[in-house]
C-alpha cells in the first residue's frame, strides 16, 4: 500500500507534489521519492524516511519542472532499502513511473524481462511494469510515440502483469509532455484525477490531494483504462479491457483519509455505515455497556455511528501520541511492539467502573487488540467489550497489504471461541460478512476476510511473495 501523485501543467511542480505527499503520508512512511520533468530531463530525488524529512527547501529547488510525480512508500514487495523507493526512470524511452499495488508474478515478469536483455535492478515491482510498458513502446518506434503506442504499451502491462496496480506517468507522446494514468482491469487499488482552474492535470491515489492544491475533482481514474492528460487540453480516455470492478474494501476500513472520495462516496459516510450496521448487529447479541471509545484515529466515525445506534454515549478514552506511526504499516513486528507502547494513553475517568465498548477497525495480527485490554483493565473497568467494523481477517492478502501468511493471522490460527480470551476481552463482535456486503453494496473484493481472490494466485507466486517478506 502506497500513495502516488502525477502533476502537470503547474508553475512549480516540485512544490505541488510535496504538499500532496504530505497529504499522503499516511499511505506510507517507509520512503518516499520526487521525480520531476525539464524540457525531457529527469530530475529525481527520493530516500528513506518521512516527507519532511526527505525534501528540503533546497532539494525542492533542484527538482525544476513543471511537471512530476511523487510517491510515499509501504513495502510489500522488496525491503525497506532507498534503491527501492519510487518514482523510476527508464531513459529508453524517457519515462518516469510510479504505482500502488502489488504484483503478484514478479519471478515471471523478471524472466521475461531477461529473455529480452533487461535486467531488473530492484526489488520494487513497479520496475517492471515500467520496463514492460518502455520496451512495448520502443517496440513500435524508437521514439516519437503516439497515443496509439501509449495504448499498445497498457495492453501490454495488462496482458502480462497480475495482481493490483494504479500507475502513473511522465512521458513524451505526439511530441508534448504527457500525464498518463492507468488501472488494472480489477480496479483493486484506488485512484483519481482532476484539474486546476489554469489547466492543469493532477492524478493521485486520493482526492486529498485534489483538496489540498485546489484541484477540481474530475472522477476516479477508470478500471481498466489509460488516462492521458496535457495542460489546457482535454483528458483522453482510452478503454482497453472489459472492468471487472473489484475496488479494495480495506481502503475503506483503514487506509484511506475519511475525508476522501472514492466511487461509492465519502469514505467517512462509509464508516458512518459500518458502524451503524455493526451497532445493530451488537444489540442484537443482548449484550449491555454503558459507554462507547473508539480506538484512535480511524474508528472515530464507526464508533460514534455505533454510539448513536445503541443511545449509549460516545467518550474519548485514549489520548494519542502524534508524534507515534500507524503501526500497522511498520515493517516488522518489533517496530510495531515498541509502538504500541508509545502510542496510545487511557484516561481513567471514562473506564473506572463502566462496561465499555471498544471499537476498532479491525484485526489483523492481535497485537493491538491484545494491548489496548491490557490498557483498559489498568483503569478498573467493569467490563470491556471489543467491536469490530469489519469480519474476521482470515485471509491472506495478495494485493497490496501487509498480511502475506495465515501464519500472522490471529483470526486464522485460533478458533472463534478463544477469541475473547485472547485478546483479553469480555467479549469479541466482528461485522459479519453480509453485513459489510450489504453496506458496501456493488461488487468489492473482500479477499482478506472472504478468500475470494479477483485475480488468482498460484501457488508458486504465493510462495514467492511470502518468502519476500521474510527476507528468505
Amino acid at each position: 500500500m502506497c500513495g502516488f501523485v502525477g502533476i502537470i501543467g503547474v508553475e512549480r511542480a516540485s512544490a505541488a507534489l510535496s504538499m500532496s505527499l504530505q497529504a499522503l503520508q499516511h499511505r506510507g512512511q517507509d520512503a518516499c521519492g520526487m521525480a520531476t520533468v525539464e524540457q525531457g530531463r529527469f530530475h529525481v530525488h527520493k530516500d528513506l524516511g518521512l516527507v519532511v524529512n526527505v525534501f528540503s527547501e533546497h532539494t525542492l529547488s533542484a527538482l525544476r519542472g513543471t511537471a512530476g510525480i511523487g510517491h510515499t512508500r509501504y513495502p510489500t514487495v522488496g525491503t525497506g532499502v532507498r534503491e527501492d523507493a519510487q518514482p523510476f526512470c527508464t531513459r529508453r524511452p524517457g519515462v518516469v513511473m510510479a504505482h500502488n499495488g502489488n504484483v503478484t508474478n514478479l519471478d515471471d515478469l523478471e524472466t521475461l524481462l531477461l529473455t529480452r536483455g533487461i535486467h531488473v535492478q530492484s526489488k520494487c515491482d513497479v520496475e517492471p511494469i515500467l520496463l514492460i510498458f518502455a520496451e512495448a513502446l520502443t517496440q513500435r518506434r524508437p521514439s516519437g510515440h503516439t497515443l496509439d503506442d501509449v495504448v499498445h504499451a497498457v495492453r501490454e502491462v495488462f496482458r502480462l502483469v497480475r495482481g493490483a496496480y494504479s500507475c502513473v506517468a511522465i512521458c513524451e507522446v505526439d511530441g508534448k509532455e504527457t500525464l498518463v494514468a492507468f488501472r488494472d482491469p480489477h480496479g483493486i487499488r484506488p485512484g483519481s484525477y482532476g484539474r486546476s482552474a489554469s489547466g492543469g492535470w493532477i492524478a493521485a491515489s486520493e482526492t486529498i490531494v485534489m483538496d489540498a492544491l485546489g484541484f477540481t475533482v474530475v472522477a476516479d481514474l477508470p478500471i481498466g483504462a489509460v488516462v492521458v492528460m496535457r495542460p489546457n487540453e482535454e483528458a483522453t480516455i482510452v478503454s482497453i479491457e472489459p472492468d471487472t470492478p473489484r475496488p479494495c474494501v480495506f481502503e475503506r476500513i483503514y487506509f484511506a483519509r475519511p475525508d476522501s472520495l472514492m466511487a461509492e462516496g465519502r469514505v467517512n459516510s462509509t464508516r458512518w455505515a459500518m458502524g451503524k450496521r455493526l451497532g445493530e448487529e451488537w444489540a442484537r447479541k443482548g449484550l449491555q455497556a454503558d459507554v462507547v471509545v473508539p480506538v484512535p484515529d480511524t474508528s472515530r466515525t464507526a464508533a460514534q455511528a455505533m454510539a448513536e445506534v445503541l443511545g449509549l454515549p460516545y467518550r474519548e478514552g485514549f489520548i494519542k501520541n502524534r508524534y507515534s506511526g500507524r503501526t500497522f504499516i511498520m515493517p516488522d513486528a518489533a517496530a510495531r511492539q515498541a509502538a504500541h507502547r508509545l502510542k496510545l494513553n487511557p484516561i481513567p475517568e471514562i473506564f473506572e467502573g463502566k462496561r465499555v465498548i471498544l471499537v476498532d477497525d479491525s484485526v489483523v495480527r492481535g497485537t493491538t487488540i491484545r494491548r489496548l485490554a491490557d490498557l483498559a483493565h489498568l483503569t478498573r473497568p467493569e467490563a470491556v467489550h471489543m467491536a469490530v467494523y469489519s469480519p474476521p481477517v482470515r485471509h491472506p492478502c495478495y494485493y497490496g497489504i501487509d498480511m502475506p501468511s495465515k501464519k500472522e493471522l490471529v483470526a486464522a490460527r485460533l478458533p472463534e471461541h478463544e477469541w475473547a480470551s485472547a485478546f483479553g476481552v469480555d467479549s469479541v463482535t466482528f461485522l459479519s460478512l453480509e453485513g459489510l456486503r450489504e453496506t458496501m453494496g456493488g461488487t468489492i473484493c473482500m479477499a482478506c476476510f472472504d478468500g475470494e481472490y479477483a485475480v488468482p494466485v498460484s501457488s508458486g507466486e504465493v510462495a514467492a511473495i511470502v518468502a519476500d517478506r521474510r527476507g528468505t
